[in-house]
C-alpha cells in the first residue's frame, strides 16, 4: 500500500532545501525536510502526526497530536527522500549528472512529534535504517540524531539500547520557572532530571549529547541564563555535551520572535567562556515555512 502521498513539495536556499508535505492513508498530514550541506545530505523526519507536548512556541505543538506514525511511515520518509535525490530534485548535486549514487546520509528526528513518545515504532524504524541492505537502508547509527523535550524514563531506556545514535535534548531554558512555561512536560520531569538522564546517555553510549536551545527574543536569551546553563552542564563533567543555539523559526501570527544577532553572540560567548562547546545552528527554509507544522497548518 502507498504509505505517503505527496501533497506539496517546496524548495528554497538555491535548491539546497526541499520540504515535503505528506498525506497518510487516513488523511493525517506530516512533513519532512531534506537539506544539502557540504559533505552530507540531512533529512529531518517526523515521528508523529502532530504532537502532544503542547510547547507554545512550536507550530506542531499548537496543532495537538493526531496519532503516532508506524515504523514504516517513518522509514518511508527516507525512501521517498532518496527517490527525490535520485530524480535530481535536490540542488547542488554531482556535476557529472550522476545523482543515483547520492543518498540521505544523516537523519534528525526533529520533525513533527516527540520521538520518545512513540518509542516502540521509533526503535523499529531506527533498526531498519541501520540494518544493512537488503533488510534495511544501511545507514550509520552515528549519523542519526534522536531528539526529545525531556521524557526522562525513555531517555534512560534509549541509552540502554546501546545503539550509537546521537541524543539531543531540547532544553530551551535552564531554569524550571521558565521551562515549565516553554516545555509543559517540565512539570513532570524537571531540568536537573532531564540533564541527569542526558548525562546517563553519554555515560552508557560514549556519545556526546547535544543540547538544543531555541533563542527567543526577551524570553530565554538573557546572559544570566547562558551562565546558568553552563554551570549546570559543567556540574555534570566536561566533554560530554555540546550546545546548539538555534535562531527561532517564527510561526505566522506568533508573538515569539528570534533573538537579535548581538544577543545571540553574547549568549554563545558566555557558554564558550565557560568551556562549553557551542555551535549556532543553521536555520533553513524560512521562506517555505521551515518550522515543522507550518505547512500542514496552512492546508
Amino acid at each position: 500500500p502507498t504509505l505517503l502521498t505527496e501533497v506539496r513539495q517546496l524548495g528554497t536556499d538555491g535548491g539546497d532545501t526541499l520540504k515535503f508535505l505528506w498525506k497518510l492513508f487516513d488523511g493525517a498530514l506530516v512533513e519532512s525536510v531534506l537539506m544539502r550541506y557540504p559533505g552530507r545530505i540531512t533529512l529531518c523526519v517526523s515521528s508523529q502526526a502532530g504532537c502532544g507536548m503542547n510547547c507554545p512556541f512550536c507550530a506542531t505543538g499548537q496543532a495537538g497530536l493526531t496519532r503516532n506514525l508506524s515504523a514504516a511511515e517513518i522509514v518511508d520518509q527516507v525512501v521517498q527522500a532518496n527517490r527525490a535525490i535520485a530524480a535530481g530534485k535536490l540542488g547542488g548535486g554531482r556535476k557529472d549528472g550522476g545523482h543515483d549514487a547520492e543518498r540521505v546520509t544523516n537523519i534528525v528526528f526533529m520533525g513533527m512529534g516527540e520521538p520518545l513518545a512513540n518509542y516502540a515504532r521509533l526503535m523499529s524504524a531506527l533498526r531498519r535504517m541501520i540494518e544493512p541492505a537488503p533488510e534495511g537502508l544501511g545507514m550509520s547509527a552515528r549519523h542519526i540524531t534522536v531528539s526529545s523535550v525531556g521524557l526522562v524514563p525513555p531517555i534512560r531506556k534509549l541509552a540502554d539500547e546501546k545503539l550509537p545514535v546521537t541524543f539531543a535534548l531540547s532544553l530551551h531554558a535552564p531554569d524550571n520557572e521558565l521551562r515549565d512555561e516553554l516545555i509543559p512536560v517540565n512539570s513532570r520531569w524537571k531540568v536537573d532530571e532531564a540533564l541527569d538522564a542526558a548525562r546517563h546517555y553519554f555515560e552508557v553510549t560514549g556519545r556526546r549529547v547535544s543540547i538544543e536551545y531555541a533563542l527567543i527574543k526577551d524570553m530565554n536569551d538573557h546572559g544570566w541564563r547562558a551562565d546558568l546553563l553552563a554551570e549546570k552542564l559543567n556540574a555534570r563533567g566536561r566533554g560530554w555535551v555540546h550546545v546548539n543555539p538555534i535562531p527561532l523559526n517564527p510561526t505566522p501570527g506568533s508573538i515569539w520572535t528570534a533573538s537579535d544577532r548581538a544577543t545571540t553572540n553574547e549568549f554563545i560567548d558566555r557558554l564558550e567562556a565557560a568551556g562549553i562547546p557551542t555551535t549556532l545552528r543553521d536555520t533553513r527554509g524560512k521562506e517555505i515555512d521551515g518550522a515543522c507544522g507550518q505547512l500542514a497548518a496552512s492546508v
